[in-house]
């Protein structure tokens, strides 16, 4: 595996499947250049950086326990999301902050606290550094 590939798929942009579908087109091409012509044919097979799928962030505000589910999805889906638990009850609130911590954690990804009653959950794909709370305390 080439080190774009290993950045690539390290920051999200790309899939391991992506990665060796296309290290077997690249071993493939070279096979096959013996001449000029065939290598203007294999120029074909070149992907762009800029064609690869985007990361998208869910922001999601549930009204209940039920729509748990949803944002569970997100996060096997490899989909980070901001939760504002603000329109919830503290006891659901308390409930939904288990069940996602215990998503994360099957997903071996992590759940942060951003703000009151916020929080961003992320797949294993996904990397946090620093905290909110940190910066907080430094103004006050």
């Amino acid at each position: 595996m080439g080190m774009m590939n290993k950045f690539m798929n390290f920051i999200g942009i790309q899939e391991e499947e992506e990665i060796t579908e296309r290290e077997h087109v690249t071993e493939h091409a070279e096979e096959h250049e013996t001449n000029p012509v065939e290598q203007r044919k294999n120029k074909g097979n070149i992907v762009s950086i800029h064609s690869a799928k985007q990361v998208r962030v869910i922001l999601n505000e549930p009204k209940s326990y039920e729509d748990t589910q949803e944002i569970a999805d997100h996060l096997r889906s490899r989909r980070p999301v901001v939760v504002n638990l603000h329109l919830v009850r503290s006891d659901q609130a308390t409930r939904i902050v288990d069940f996602l911590s215990g998503t994360v954690y099957a997903l071996n990804g992590s759940i942060s606290k951003i703000g009151p009653n916020i929080f961003l959950c992320t797949p294993d794909t996904v990397e946090i550094h620093g905290s909110i709370s940190e910066i907080l305390n430094n103004e006050g």
